[in-house]
């Protein structure tokens, strides 16, 4: 996919966003439109972390660009059957163990702390336990195409025990967890077109990650004492990405100064 039109496709999906967002307005009411919005801005957020690792898979086996598109494609249906796997065992672990989401918040703040403090340090993904792992149980004469498309799938499984904890901490109704993250990893293929040409350009967004996870996982915990307004959860997480956002650009003109 070229560039521009990637950038096209991923202002498509966010409009169709913004549009299904609208009917949740006028068919459910404010407060089911903001939780929509606010679980939509957490996993859109969140998903550019997995796209790294999507790129990370994709140079080390050198895969590309119209191998990548196919891969992506075919990632995008898996992780939406996946995703509503877990949501809706998710949804049903707290409708029958109220406890569980004690622990859906803590593994929430511990991986936003480890995200927070990792260390931006070169991966080797020659010494990534779970690609050695299919590697040597899958036979070489299958297709690098399959071995990749594997990995790909198995990242987002991963990466899903964080994303969807976090939205489940803003909402507990299957409907608006599903649709906002099923809308966010619909333009994840498009949005990795877009962020791969300025993937080692998001030097803070680590911090920005570990911030919100970490936020709304001491949201999950202490919702029982304070449940907090979506809209002020909402407004942290905006705010924290606009701090961010602007920190990375004032840095990226200052290292071009430099340069210059």
């Amino acid at each position: 996919m070229k560039f521009s039109k990637a950038v096209w496709v991923c202002a498509a999906w966010v409009f169709a966003a913004l549009l299904f967002n609208a009917g949740i307005y006028f068919v459910q009411g404010q407060q089911k439109a903001l939780e929509f919005f606010t679980g939509y801005v957490i996993e859109f957020s969140l998903s550019v972390d997995n796209l790294f690792v999507f790129f990370l898979i994709f140079s080390h086996f050198k895969v590309d660009y119209f191998q990548q598109n196919k891969i992506l494609s075919w990632g995008v249906l898996g992780a939406q059957l996946m995703r509503a796997v877990f949501i809706l065992g998710g949804v049903a672990l707290l409708k029958h163990f109220a406890w569980v989401i004690y622990l859906f918040g803590a593994l929430l703040v511990f991986s936003g702390f480890r995200i927070f403090f990792k260390k931006n340090e070169p991966v080797d993904l020659g010494q990534n336990k779970l690609l050695n792992f299919i590697k040597k149980f899958i036979p070489g004469n299958i297709s690098t195409f399959l071995i990749v498309l594997i990995a790909v799938e198995l990242a987002d499984l991963v990466f899903a025990v964080d994303s969807i904890p976090a939205v489940l901490a803003v909402t507990k109704d299957p409907f608006i967890v599903y649709s906002s993250n099923i809308f966010a990893i619909l333009g994840l293929r498009a949005m990795y077109f877009v962020l791969s040409p300025f993937i080692d350009k998001f030097e803070y967004l680590h911090y920005t990650l570990g911030i919100i996870l970490v936020f709304v996982g001491v949201k999950m915990l202490t919702d029982h004492v304070w449940p907090m307004p979506i809209s002020c959860a909402l407004g942290f997480i905006v705010l924290v990405l606009s701090i961010f956002a602007a920190i990375s650009f004032l840095s990226q003109n200052k290292n071009q100064k430099e340069i210059l």
